[in-house]
């Protein structure tokens, strides 16, 4: 864990997990992935074989919330265009919502919103065509 981070648990003295993913599913519709917290080096491998367990779920689409990341880097950047082309090799589409501004400034400076199709909402990422 990088030095920058020291949220504890309270009483606890134990480092407070720097990325919290939780899943909704919507049966024949989606499967929606939230992001909470901060993706960085440390944060990859685990984010990584969340996107990866989706991918082989074949959910009907994957939504990617980005609404609760605090922090996103280009290794987040990374993980999710890898997820892209695992996805669109299923056949699944895969779609980021409600990316805040940071990430969202990232996603156009490296060009990735060009590549990724990027909602404002989940529900605009629910109702969009992938």
């Amino acid at each position: 864990m990088s030095p920058r981070h020291g949220t504890r648990f309270e009483n606890t003295g134990v480092p407070a997990p720097l990325l919290r993913i939780t899943t909704t599913t919507i049966r024949g519709t989606a499967q929606v992935l939230h992001l909470h917290g901060e993706v960085d080096h440390d944060q990859r491998q685990r984010l990584e074989s969340v996107l990866e367990r989706a991918v082989a779920e074949r959910p009907p689409r994957l939504v990617v919330d980005l609404a609760g990341l605090s922090f996103c880097d280009s290794t987040c950047l990374n993980v999710l265009l890898k997820t892209r082309i695992a996805a669109r090799a299923a056949g699944i589409p895969l779609v980021l919502a409600a990316p805040t501004s940071q990430t969202r400034r990232l996603l156009e400076i490296i060009g990735a919103d060009e590549v990724l199709t990027v909602h404002d909402s989940v529900r605009a990422a629910l109702a969009g065509t992938g």
